[in-house]
């Protein structure tokens, strides 16, 4: 099968003919080659393996291009890239692997395009297409990677268990393809994961994490977290996630099973976003019910503190996964601890100083916190569905109103520390906070517009009731 179609832009033409000018054969190989055969969007990142030095044929690639791209040489790996208009060029001399019990990096032997084939992980990402002039766009599939595609199945190229032992990373990378593609993962490699699931605390949680990002961002995230959950390698990487799973009853009261819960909320919300932050709100929203769960004969099960509880598990599970704590996590925590706030308010009638409150508290997150708990609607009594839904439209219908009126969103208080000093003639004192404090309540209250004027009115009344002097009345 013949698949020149696929190296119709001018780089392909470029690399083989570098690699010829060396004396190389070489063929681009893995995603780029399964993506333009599952019709996906262009990759930006191509593979060339070479029979021969990758690093050599990179150099001789970038001569041969316009403007001579600089060559990113990784000596340690024995690969180079080049970025050219857009795309990631890596290239790595064809090789074969050996592995330790104790670590994923392998010893690295040259070898044939056959033994570079057989150390990849998944048939799929196994097939080559070659760039040689003789045979310029046919097809290496070995592995027969173009009927697992046809048939939607993920499949190692060797036997899973040496595969997944060799490399655990590949046991969440199956997973992450399987979410991705929507593909199923075949039975003896899905048993070999679950065999397996415990080397996986051999990988660094940076890696791991990458992979768990790339599950999330998926259309249907619940995929990918039901084959972790499946096949045990949650437990290890997100335990907080697992411990909500079940369902205890106490004297004929049952709870929901929070964590089947929680991934229908996390598909319901990657059906309106593409924010993979607020994707993980979603993921992380409940799991401060674990550990507040507790029985009371009078109201049943509770998980009372839970939003506190979760928002500073967060902090803790960012940490441990080496993700960012910066901005990001701030987001995340900020949404879990409020993820309780506007479905109170949708269930009372709802007050102008409540959703005022409600604004100033979210600040610029209000929106995606209502995209939170409407997508925390789980419920398959379609009168409830619909009743929480409407009331939630109402609540979104009185913060449009009440941000036009009060403009709270950036809440900046309309009196300033400075000029509270420069009215009573203060230094830094507790005064100061106690007048800004009063100022604030009173706009939330509604007793006062977000105005300046009626601010400074209120200051000068609560600075006299403080006993303080205005200056130029001394």
């Amino acid at each position: 099968m013949n698949y020149k179609q696929a190296l119709s832009a001018p780089i392909f033409e470029i690399i083989s003919k570098s690699a010829e000018q060396l004396g190389f054969d070489s063929y681009v190989i893995g995603g780029f080659v399964r993506d333009f055969i599952l019709d996906r969007a262009a990759k930006k990142d191509i593979d060339i393996v070479a029979i021969g030095s990758g690093i050599e044929l990179a150099k001789r690639v970038s001569k041969n291009l316009p403007n001579n791209p600089k060559v990113q040489v990784f000596k340690t790996y024995g690969t180079a890239m080049i970025k050219f208009e857009g795309i990631d060029l890596e290239f790595v001399g064809a090789r074969k692997e050996s592995y330790t019990q104790d670590s994923r990096n392998p010893t690295v032997e040259e070898g044939t395009l056959e033994e570079d084939q057989n150390r990849r992980d998944f048939t799929i990402n196994a097939m080559a297409i070659s760039l040689n002039r003789a045979t310029y766009g046919d097809l290496l599939d070995p592995f027969k990677g173009m009927s697992d595609l046809t048939s939607k199945c993920i499949k190692t190229p060797l036997e899973p268990a040496i595969t997944y032992s060799d490399d655990p990373l590949r046991m969440l990378r199956a997973i992450r393809f399987a979410s991705q593609l929507d593909f199923t993962i075949e039975a003896g490699s899905l048993k070999a994961i679950k065999d397996q699931s415990q080397r996986i605390e051999i990988i660094t949680n940076e890696r791991i994490n990458v992979e768990i990002q790339k599950i999330l961002e998926c259309k249907k995230p619940s995929i990918g977290f039901l084959l972790l959950e499946k096949t045990g390698l949650l437990d290890y990487i997100m335990p907080e996630l697992t411990a909500l799973k079940g369902v205890d009853e106490v004297e004929g009261q049952k709870h929901k099973d929070n964590f089947y819960h929680t991934l229908e909320v996390v598909d319901n919300i990657s059906n309106y976003t593409e924010n993979v932050w607020l994707r993980w709100a979603a993921l992380l929203h409940d799991i401060g019910k674990a550990p507040t769960k507790r029985f009371s004969k009078k109201v049943g099960w509770t998980f009372h503190g839970h939003e506190l509880k979760g928002s500073k598990m967060v902090y803790q599970l960012f940490k441990r996964l080496k993700m960012p704590l910066n901005e990001k996590m701030k987001y995340v925590q900020k949404l879990v601890f409020m993820s309780s706030r506007p479905i109170v308010l949708a269930q009372e009638n709802i007050t102008d100083s409540a959703v005022r409150r409600l604004v100033f508290d979210a600040g610029e997150f209000v929106e995606d916190l209502m995209t939170l708990c409407e997508a925390d609607i789980t419920t398959k009594n379609s009168y409830k569905f619909r009743k929480y839904h409407n009331n939630f439209k109402l609540v979104r219908e009185k913060i449009v109103e009440v941000e036009e009126r009060d403009r709270l969103r950036d809440f900046q208080p309309p009196i300033s520390g400075e000029s509270i000093m420069k009215t009573f003639n203060l230094g830094p004192s507790r005064e100061i906070g106690i007048i800004k404090e009063y100022i604030k309540e009173s706009i939330l209250e509604g007793i006062i517009p977000n105005d300046a004027e009626k601010a400074f009115e209120l200051m000068l009344k609560k600075g006299t009731e403080l006993g303080l002097t205005i200056a130029n009345e001394k």
